[in-house]
């Protein structure tokens, strides 16, 4: 099976004019395959194949992370090996009043001039361009390079679940070059780590009473979202905590209860909306209407530069059989609003960057009530358990049978290393190759870099990346010129290694 057979039948070409094609051809591929966090497991069939298709040894995990061999070429036969990692997963959203199943429908690709979307939903060049660089270094037969594992891990982006129990003693190689960063300025060489958690919130459903007769969505909608790293500093507004808001303003004046509590897209992006059924007395109709209108009123104002999209608004809803009690509402509607969300705490040792920051990222009903999920980030290990423990202290007030665990992997941060050689090199090929001196990042984002410098004998890792953009967000997009200019300097840097 040759690599053209193995674009399959969903491949649409909107991309064959682009150079690097090595490249794009690869990426094309990923965004006909569907890949959210949790669904990876044909586009990790599909590595499999293409390796095969290349007579290289593959193997994929009960997570579908997937490790890829190549011997090293081109007089790099006996160099050490050289790890390469990017994640197969994407995160999934839509845009407003878009319909689509990401569980099943290819991406539509859109170019225009000199960036590539997605119609209506995210695109998921994070990391759908690092894993495309890697697979094409995979596939090249001319370009000398040391021997290769290359390893894509599933569930990165919730909670990173794959690398967590992916078998680090399968590796063999110490350095390591990491294709998931967001521009192509600079040359990360250190981050910050996170952790994921759950809380449980009973909903002690019951009956819905009779003399609330009416039944609402309230619903929160035209917000910005984004990432919850690389955004969480502009201050944008929180789709869950806002409908808390509205659900508390309400409570205060009236007979309301709550049914199918829903938001955010995953627990790693900024939620850009919420939703949940209210029932309440169809007399009280009108008031609360008034009540959300001045609501908006001041949403409006406060987040006119930070979210200027953002409404509250009633829509129409099927009145449920059963709700939550009154206290398990208002247990949940505070805890939403008592959880950090946004910056915690600002880095004193990298001016401009923060330190330790909290997202609630999604909100899902359960069968019994519902279930919070949200990541805290942290360049300090000992600042992102304080947090956490914190975080535990509020969920025991809470009472009601509320509880909080972690979630997937505690992944450590990535500390920076001076002495760098994969950093010199890679610095060095970069003023060759592109004529200017690169950035050395260390970034508040959080990577899989601390967990493999940390489970497994790497000494020497990098990341390079691309220029992406609203990165966990429908208004995702990346530079293919960037992609083009990018690529030498990744087949110079593995040449000289």
């Amino acid at each position: 099976m040759t690599t053209t057979e193995l674009m399959e039948a969903k491949n649409t070409g909107v991309l064959a004019h682009l150079e690097p094609r090595e490249v794009f051809q690869f990426f094309e591929v990923l965004t006909s395959i569907p890949r959210g966090s949790g669904n990876e497991e044909r586009i990790a069939n599909w590595v499999l194949r293409f390796a095969e298709a290349h007579g290289l040894e593959a193997s994929k995990d009960d997570a579908h992370c997937v490790l890829v061999r190549k011997p090293g070429q081109g007089g790099l036969e006996n160099a050490a090996p050289l790890v390469l990692h990017g994640h197969l997963d994407m995160v999934c959203e839509k845009a407003e009043g878009v319909e689509f199943d990401f569980e099943n429908q290819p991406l539509s690709l859109l170019v225009d001039d000199e960036f590539i979307s997605a119609d209506g939903t995210s695109l998921g060049a994070d990391n759908g361009i690092g894993v495309s660089y890697i697979l094409a270094l995979l596939a090249s037969t001319d370009l000398a390079h040391p021997p290769l594992e290359a390893v894509l891990t599933a569930m990165e982006e919730k909670g990173k679940v794959g690398a967590g129990q992916f078998d680090v003693s399968r590796l063999s190689g110490k350095r390591m070059i990491d294709f998931n960063w967001i521009t192509d300025k600079e040359i990360l060489a250190g981050c910050s780590g996170d952790v994921t958690f759950i809380v449980d919130v009973p909903g002690e459903l019951e009956p819905t009473p009779a003399d609330l007769d009416a039944a609402r969505s309230l619903d929160v909608r035209g917000l910005n979202g984004g990432h919850c790293e690389f955004d969480i500093q502009l201050e944008r507004a929180n789709a869950l905590q806002v409908l808390a808001r509205a659900v508390r303003r309400l409570t205060q004046s009236f007979d309301v209860r709550i049914a199918q509590p829903y938001g955010g897209a995953q627990n790693n992006a900024i939620p850009a909306d919420a939703s949940a059924v209210l029932v309440f007395r169809s007399s009280d109709a009108a008031a609360i209407e008034v009540a959300l209108a001045e609501l908006d009123g001041e949403l409006k104002k406060e987040y006119e530069l930070a979210d200027p999209g953002i409404r509250v608004e009633l829509t129409g809803a099927e009145r449920p059989e059963t709700v939550f009690s009154a206290a398990a509402t208002e247990r949940l509607m505070s805890l939403l609003r008592l959880i950090p969300h946004g910056v915690v705490s600002w880095n004193l040792h990298v001016p401009g960057r923060v330190e330790t920051s909290n997202n609630i990222g999604t909100v899902r009903p359960t069968a019994n009530g519902a279930r919070i999920m949200s990541t805290i980030t942290s360049a300090l290990t000992s600042r992102k358990h304080e947090l956490w423990d914190r975080i535990r202290a509020a969920v025991d007030l809470a009472g009601g049978g509320v509880t909080a665990e972690l979630f997937g992997l505690d992944a450590p941060e990535f500390p920076y290393r001076p002495d760098s050689q994969l950093l010199a090199t890679a610095s060095q090929a970069y003023r060759d190759v592109l004529g200017a001196e690169p950035n050395v990042e260390v970034s508040q984002c959080s990577l899989e870099l601390g967990m493999f410098s940390r489970r497994v004998p790497v000494e020497d890792i990098i990341s390079i990346g691309t220029e992406l953009h609203a990165l966990h967000s429908p208004a995702e997009k990346v530079n293919h010129r960037s992609v083009e200019r990018v690529w030498p300097l990744i087949k110079e840097v593995v040449s000289r290694l």
